[in-house]
C-alpha cells in the first residue's frame, strides 16, 4: 500500500472523528443548559477522573497515554464550549467593562510616577518615554516603589520585569506576589551599558567596577577581559554613576548609562559594552486601581495551580483551545508554601475579542487561586 493510499484512509478516518465531534459538542451544550438550569457546576472533575481511567482502559496497547492526552484536550473544550454556551459573565468582567468605562480615553500626561535608583536611572529613561511629562520620585528599593502606590504617594510606578540578555528580574516578580497593583502600560527600553569613569582614569588603573546585578550579568563577556577586577553590584546603574563621582577616585567605574556620564560629570572610557547590540529592557508601569485604556491589547495575569500532574497543561490546553497567544510564562516560589509556586502569564488578546471575555469567565475553573494584573498597550 502506497503513502496516497494511507493518507486517503486517514482522510475518511478524518471525516468520520469530525463529524463525531461535532456530535460530541452538541450534546455537551445539551448538558450544559442541563446544568444552568439546576444551578449545576460546569466542571465535574470525579467525573473526569472516572472518563479518563474508563478510556485508557478501553485503548489498544500503547495507546493508553496518547489516548488519555487526547481526551484530556477533549474535556477542555467541552467545559470551554459550555461555559461559553451558559451565558455567564463572571464579576472579574463586570469589574473589567466598569474599569474601561470609567478610564480616561487619553493616558495621562504629566502624573506622579515613582521610580527607582538616582537621576539618571534606566527607569527614568524609561518613565519619560511612557509619559510626556512626569513628575518623579526617586526610592531606594522595587518594594519601596509598591509601598508607594499603595500609600498613594504616586499614581504610577515603573519597575524593570525582564531584560533579553539576563532574563527575568526575579525581585520583581516575587513582589508582585505580595502586592496588589495593576499593570497599566509596559515599555521595552533599548539599553547601552558604558564603562564610565572620573576624569583622567584609564583602563588599566580600575580596580573596581559597580553596577546593578542585572547591568553586570548583561555584560559579562566585557568583564572577563578585566582580570583581577572586583565587581560589585549596587542598587541602581544610576547609583553607581553617582558613587564613583562622589569618590574622586581614579581605581574605579561602573557601568551605566550615557545620560549618567553627562549627570555626574564622568568619562565614558568603553561604549556599549553589553553582551548583545540588541539588549533591551522591558519595564511595566503600574497603579494602584486597575486603569484599562483604549487598544489594550495585551493582559498578564498570575496564577496558583494545583499542585498535580497536568495542572498546568490544562491552563495552556485552555489558551489554546481559545487561540490567546502566550508570550511569557514566569514561575516563582510562594513564601511559606512548600513546592507551591505561583504562575505570571503574559498574554496577546485584544480586550474587545470574545476570547478575551471568555476567558475572563473560564479563570475561576482554570486553577486554586488567580490574580488578574490588568490589560494594556506597550509602548515602543
Amino acid at each position: 500500500m502506497d503513502l496516497q493510499e494511507l493518507r486517503s484512509q486517514i482522510d475518511v478516518i478524518d471525516d468520520e472523528l469530525v463529524a463525531l465531534f461535532g456530535k460530541r459538542m452538541d450534546v455537551a451544550a445539551q448538558i450544559a443548559d442541563y446544568k444552568k438550569e439546576h444551578n449545576l457546576p460546569i466542571y465535574h472533575p470525579a467525573r473526569e477522573r472516572e472518563k479518563l481511567q474508563d478510556v485508557s482502559e478501553k485503548a489498544a496497547p500503547g495507546m493508553e497515554n496518547y489516548t488519555r492526552v487526547l481526551y484530556s484536550m477533549l474535556f477542555e473544550l467541552s467545559r470551554s464550549y459550555q461555559s461559553k454556551r451558559s451565558g455567564e459573565l463572571s464579576p472579574l468582567y463586570h469589574e473589567i467593562t466598569h474599569a474601561i468605562a470609567k478610564t480616561p480615553k487619553l493616558f495621562p500626561q504629566s502624573p506622579m510616577v515613582a521610580c527607582q535608583g538616582v537621576e539618571g536611572a534606566y527607569s527614568q529613561i524609561a518613565c519619560e518615554k511612557i509619559f510626556k511629562n512626569p513628575f518623579i520620585m526617586y526610592f531606594k528599593t522595587f518594594e519601596a516603589i509598591f509601598q508607594a502606590i499603595e500609600q498613594g504617594l504616586c499614581q504610577y510606578g515603573i519597575l524593570p520585569i525582564e531584560n533579553s540578555t539576563a532574563g527575568s528580574v526575579k525581585k520583581v516578580y516575587d513582589l508582585m506576589i505580595q502586592h496588589n497593583f495593576s499593570i497599566v502600560r509596559t515599555f521595552r527600553l533599548k539599553v547601552d551599558h558604558n564603562l564610565l569613569v572620573n576624569p583622567g582614569t584609564k583602563l588599566e588603573d580600575i580596580r573596581e567596577i559597580y553596577s546593578h546585578e542585572q547591568a553586570l550579568n548583561q555584560c559579562a563577556d566585557f568583564l572577563q577581559t578585566l582580570p583581577g577586577v572586583n565587581v560589585i553590584p549596587v542598587g541602581n546603574t544610576a547609583i553607581a554613576s553617582e558613587m564613583v563621582a562622589s569618590s574622586g577616585r581614579k581605581d574605579v567605574a561602573c557601568l551605566s548609562s550615557r545620560n549618567c556620564a553627562q549627570l555626574y560629570n564622568l568619562e565614558c572610557l568603553r561604549s556599549s559594552v553589553q553582551d548583545k547590540g540588541n539588549n533591551r529592557t522591558r519595564f511595566i508601569c503600574i497603579s494602584k486601581n486597575l486603569e484599562i485604556y483604549p487598544g489594550s491589547d495585551k493582559t498578564s495575569i498570575m496564577m496558583i495551580l494545583n499542585h498535580r500532574p497536568g495542572a498546568l497543561y490544562k491552563v495552556l490546553a485552555r489558551l489554546y483551545t481559545l487561540g490567546i497567544n502566550v508570550t511569557k510564562l514566569e514561575s516563582r516560589p510562594i513564601p511559606d508554601r512548600d513546592f507551591e509556586f505561583m504562575f505570571y502569564f503574559d498574554l496577546e488578546t485584544s480586550i474587545y475579542s470574545e476570547e478575551f471575555v471568555q476567558l475572563m469567565c473560564e479563570l475561576d475553573e482554570l486553577c486554586e487561586e488567580f490574580k488578574y494584573l490588568g490589560s494594556y498597550t506597550e509602548v515602543v
